[in-house]
């Protein structure tokens, strides 16, 4: 109860620019990716952007599960700014953290694998990568959601995290296992 209390201390009011940046960035993967496959469409071991028929099984993963974590996240991040659940400073900053330092970096390296000739080059650098991702996750997660999340909030939580999950496992997957 106590960390409850002194979060919600320590929580102030997000700005509505700083609000919207964070929103914004919900639909980065989701923008980024489809654009890719855009530019990339009909190449050589990329479908054609129009013919949902030559779209490989990883895809419509990476399309339902990606749908249904952005959702969450929209939903989230509307459950914050209504002031259900105040975010404290901290918390952003954890958050902040597994965003720059592993989701971005993630999305980048997963982009590389896709267009290297061996993506193979790229694991161990991927691993890490979103292994680190998935640490600031479970911190954020223990340390700020534990105790402060009612059961609405941990269930977006969850659907966010596993959509995000099982996306980028599709997406390791099509990048490793394609001719």
């Amino acid at each position: 109860m106590s960390s409850i209390s002194s979060q919600a201390r320590s929580s102030t009011v997000i700005p509505l620019r700083e609000s919207l940046l964070g929103l914004g960035t919900l639909f980065l993967p989701a923008i980024g990716f489809i654009a890719g496959l855009w530019m990339l469409s009909g190449r050589s071991g990329f479908p054609h952007i129009v013919d949902w028929s030559t779209y490989p099984w990883q895809l419509w993963v990476i399309g339902i599960t990606g749908t249904a974590a952005t959702i969450c996240g929209v939903l989230d991040w509307h459950f914050h700014v209504s002031g259900r659940r105040p975010v404290g400073r901290r918390e952003r900053h954890g958050e902040l953290i597994a965003l720059a330092c592993g989701g971005a970096p993630l999305f980048v390296l997963m982009c590389a694998a896709s267009l290297h000739p061996q993506p193979q080059a790229l694991l161990l650098p991927i691993v890490m990568v979103a292994l680190f991702t998935a640490v600031m996750i479970c911190y954020d997660e223990f340390v700020f959601h534990r105790r402060a999340c009612g059961r609405y909030e941990t269930m977006l939580h969850r659907v966010l995290v596993l959509g995000n999950t099982t996306a980028w496992l599709a997406w390791l997957h099509w990048c490793f296992t394609r001719a």
